[in-house]
């Protein structure tokens, strides 16, 4: 990968994130494509007219005080020339004038704040033709390989198999740390870490820098990625220290270049973290309840890219087609599907995701998800890049594209059991894997 070169503008403080999450110029210009893209979500249309006349009230409140301050300068100097009766009465005069003064620039900061908390609750804009509606009416781009019949035994679920191969251990998961925890022990830890690493040795090959990155952010650095800290109960919080455990290291990689100016001219600034990942995993009380499906705590190798907004649909087929070669590697049959509208969350504005076969449930699962954020993050945590034309004049600055995509993380670890066992429990190490694993061909059953 090209060098970035990376400039720092000046700071005052603690860093202050932008709160200009979608171009708000472009809404109040095409209001019918954001009435469009909230509808396809399911989501509040009325939300677009409230933040045009939220900006409407901001700009008329910052035209009053702007017109009060000046009106003020004015006056000073005709009290500094002034004298007797004259300056007297300008002063008393200057008093009323610094009051209304006041009484503007609150009104202008209640306006603002106003418009920020709306914009902090809309979500992007989504791509066009994406599918619209909730979780169940994605489209299914294309299924690879075929799902493993298994005529001559009954086949197994990864708990079993993971018990028998003395690679997970749940029951002392929940005495040591509650439900939804586990351990993985001897070739379940091994495989873990074989799969971690083989993820990261295919995103260095590809031009991505490998990172191991915090798990706790601070709260403008989950809210700047797409995260609402105060209602998602998906969320860990520290509240002692108002830190947040993170869901996944898209988190600190989106804030690695919070506030900063980036020089993209060489291509796309690519990132590998690697890092634990915790979720409360609210709402699924009953759902996967057994093994290692839907879980607290997990490890995952994450893809994160900054781009031009130009090349970000580009970037997302890239994504897209590395973890497709992920799934290759771990000879798994899976499908794509193109997620639609109302499942996408806060930030992205298109969403794939691999699903795999596991086949005691009889259904295909979600393994990696990959998503194209467009300028929404970047412009939530102040992310540009420098505009120069043709000559080489600056033209100023932009809001650049970010997209993640998941590499590999400890879910895969279901498939491969169950996708890949024997009629006793052992489990057949797929060829990519086994040199990650010292050589091991075969998972025995201890």
């Amino acid at each position: 990968m090209p060098a970035a070169v990376v400039r720092y503008p000046r700071r005052r403080g603690l860093i202050r994130y932008s709160c200009l999450v979608i171009d708000v110029k472009d809404l109040s210009e095409n209001p019918d494509k954001f009435r469009a893209s909230q509808r396809a979500r399911g989501a509040d249309e009325s939300i677009v007219d409230a933040i045009i006349s939220a900006d409407a009230d901001r700009r008329a409140a910052l035209i009053r005080y702007e017109g009060l301050r000046a009106e003020q300068n004015v006056f000073g100097k005709k009290v500094a020339q002034a004298k007797g009766e004259e300056k007297q009465a300008l002063l008393a005069e200057v008093k009323e004038l610094a009051n209304a003064v006041k009484a503007a620039s609150v009104e202008a900061d209640a306006a603002q704040a106003k418009q920020e908390e709306l914009l902090r609750v809309i979500p992007n804009l989504i791509v066009d033709g994406i599918p619209a509606g909730g979780e169940d009416d994605f489209v299914v781009v294309k299924t690879v390989g075929t799902p493993r019949e298994f005529p001559d035994f009954e086949p197994k679920d990864h708990l079993e198999i993971g018990e028998l191969i003395g690679a997970i251990d749940m029951e002392r998961g929940a005495k040591v740390s509650g439900a939804r925890f586990y351990f993985l022990r001897g070739v379940g830890a091994r495989l873990e870490m074989a799969l971690l690493q083989m993820a990261m040795d295919q995103a260095i090959e590809a031009g991505f820098v490998p990172m191991i990155t915090p798990t706790l952010v601070r709260p403008e650095t989950m809210q700047g990625t797409g995260f609402d800290v105060k209602h998602d109960a998906e969320i860990y919080r520290l509240a002692e220290d108002d830190l947040y455990l993170v869901g996944t290291s898209e988190v600190p990689l989106a804030g690695y270049h919070a506030d900063e100016i980036l020089d993209l001219s060489e291509g796309p600034i690519r990132y590998a973290g690697q890092s634990s990942c915790y979720r409360r995993e609210a709402g699924s009380h009953g759902k996967d309840t057994r093994g290692i499906i839907r879980v607290h705590q997990f490890n995952k190798v994450e893809m994160f890219i900054y781009t031009t907004a130009e090349e970000a649909e580009a970037e997302h087929q890239r994504l897209l087609a590395w973890e497709e070669q992920m799934l290759a590697k771990v000879e798994l049959p899976y499908r794509v599907i193109d997620t639609a509208a109302g499942d996408l969350g806060m930030s992205a504005a298109r969403k794939f995701d691999c699903e795999a076969w596991v086949p005691t449930q009889n259904a295909y699962r979600e393994l990696t998800s990959t998503s194209n954020c467009t300028t929404f993050q970047a412009r939530r945590l102040n992310i540009r890049e420098r505009v120069v034309n043709e000559e080489g004049v600056s033209k100023g600055t932009r809001a650049v594209a970010t997209l993640n995509g998941t590499l590999a993380t400890t879910r895969w670890i279901v498939a491969i059991l169950e996708h890949h066992q024997n009629a006793d429990g052992s489990v057949n190490v797929p060829k990519a894997l086994q040199k990650y694993l010292g050589g091991l061909e075969v998972l025995p059953v201890i």
